[in-house]
């Protein structure tokens, strides 16, 4: 009996087909990030016959400017997806031409201002979910409240814990101490994280794309219980191994005997990208290796004038979506910095394309972190902030083409038994159906 009763419950989630909300600041076409993700995910779900809408802001990042055929001044609506059932609702956003704290701050508050009516309209139709994508959690407050006024169950999905990451990157410890500035921004941080706190522990669920991040999920308050691990992926079937010649390598004039070390990805201050350009004028007269830093974003300027005059080094825009797997698979050593003060903070999405294409990948990242655990099984891992060893990584992998083909290999392994897309997003659908079955009163008992 009890076997049937577990099969009878696994065929009807089987049959649900939901209707969810994803609500947040990033969607597709955006090529790295948040947006990425999102993306994927809407785009699954509806293969397997749900139905998804979307309240997200017109594509800007990494690039920091809204792209071709979109506005930053009115709303737009776009059907995308298997049958047009991904809708999807555009609102308003101030895009900074510079970037910095209170710029960066008056641009979320812009898009949480612009989607509040779009949020009403989409709740009052009572999807099964509604999900509120982080970064922002700008707009978590109002997405709680009008949940809670449809009854509608409300997932958190943290991708970048942003105050965080906020105050570790952007407050300068020097202020600390007895400093009246100091004073006020320790303030502003308690304040803020106290905000937060609440906030996390009134969705009815919220998850993170570690296991780490997870737990700080339930530092700052959120019940165990409530709380699930939803990682990022890759598609095996888009991102694996080439053999033979390599166009992309040909158009950038590589020859097979050179060594490309790639960056390829957003180009933000959290990034660290400063030990790679570091790493590159260390090894300008090495010959035969190359350094290519592909994307954009708020850093890329400075690094760019920072790199100014180094042969060794080639700068190249976000590549389109059709040219990935190419251009994964062109690096012999895919390099991937991460600054020690965001550790845990955020998981860097690229890292999980370096592993599936099949080629060496080395990062900085602490020992006790997620990608630093990742780093030691799957790549090379070096120290955070420690250019020598840094510089000595790719020079040793460089000279050394069966490390390079061994580290690759390793990559790709972790890569088929972690990151494949169909396993994680069929948990995460058996536990959004878990959810919208749920009673509300059982599902709001332990808040």
């Amino acid at each position: 009996m009890l076997v049937r009763a577990i099969c009878e419950r696994h065929a009807s989630l089987s049959r649900y087909t939901m209707k969810l909300l994803i609500y947040g600041l990033n969607f597709w076409p955006e090529l790295t990030g948040v947006g990425k993700y999102s993306g994927e995910m809407a785009h699954w779900l509806v293969e397997r016959g749900h139905a998804v809408d979307v309240i997200s802001a017109p594509p800007y990042y990494p690039a920091w400017q809204v792209a071709p055929g979109y506005s930053s001044t009115r709303y737009q609506r776009e059907a995308w997806g298997t049958g047009g059932r991904v809708r999807i609702t555009r609102c308003p956003l101030w895009v900074p031409h510079r970037v910095s704290t209170v710029r960066r701050l008056l641009h979320l508050a812009s898009f949480a201002l612009s989607s509040a009516p779009a949020l009403w309209r989409a709740l009052r139709e009572r999807p099964d979910v509604v999900m509120v994508v982080v970064p922002t959690l700008f707009v978590a407050p109002l997405a709680l409240a009008l949940a809670r006024l449809f009854q509608v169950p409300a997932w958190l999905h943290v991708q970048d814990f942003e105050l965080d990451a906020m105050f570790s990157l952007t407050l300068d410890d020097a202020t600390s101490g007895t400093h009246p500035e100091g004073a006020v921004r320790r303030t502003l941080k308690r304040a803020a994280l106290a905000l937060e706190s609440r906030i996390i522990r009134a969705f009815e669920r919220a998850s993170s794309i570690t296991p780490r991040m997870v737990d700080r999920l339930v530092a700052k308050g959120a019940a165990p219980e409530r709380c699930v691990l939803f990682p990022n992926w890759v598609d095996l079937s888009a991102v694996y191994p080439l053999t033979g010649p390599n166009g992309w390598r040909r158009r950038l004039g590589l020859s097979d005997a050179e060594v490309l070390v790639l960056y390829a990805g957003n180009m933000g201050e959290k990034q660290g990208l400063d030990i790679v350009i570091d790493a590159a004028r260390a090894l300008a007269d090495r010959p035969g290796i190359r350094f290519v830093l592909a994307g954009s974003g708020a850093a890329q300027e400075r690094l760019m004038q920072t790199s100014a005059g180094l042969a060794n080094v080639q700068w190249l825009p976000l590549q389109p979506a059709e040219h990935l797997n190419e251009m994964l698979n062109a690096a012999d050593i895919h390099v991937l910095p991460q600054r020690a003060d965001a550790a845990d903070l955020v998981m860097p999405s690229k890292l999980t394309g370096m592993l599936a294409s099949g080629r060496a990948t080395v990062g900085t990242a602490a020992a006790k972190t997620q990608m630093g655990q990742v780093l030691d099984e799957a790549g090379q891992r070096v120290e955070p902030g420690d250019t020598a060893a840094l510089i000595n990584a790719l020079w040793t992998l460089a000279t050394d083409a069966p490390s390079r083909r061994t580290l690759g290999q390793r990559g790709r392994r972790y890569a088929e038994q972690h990151l494949g897309q169909g396993p994680i997003m069929e948990r995460f659908e058996q536990q959004l159906m878990l959810l919208v079955q749920q009673p509300i009163s059982a599902r709001r008992s332990s808040r």
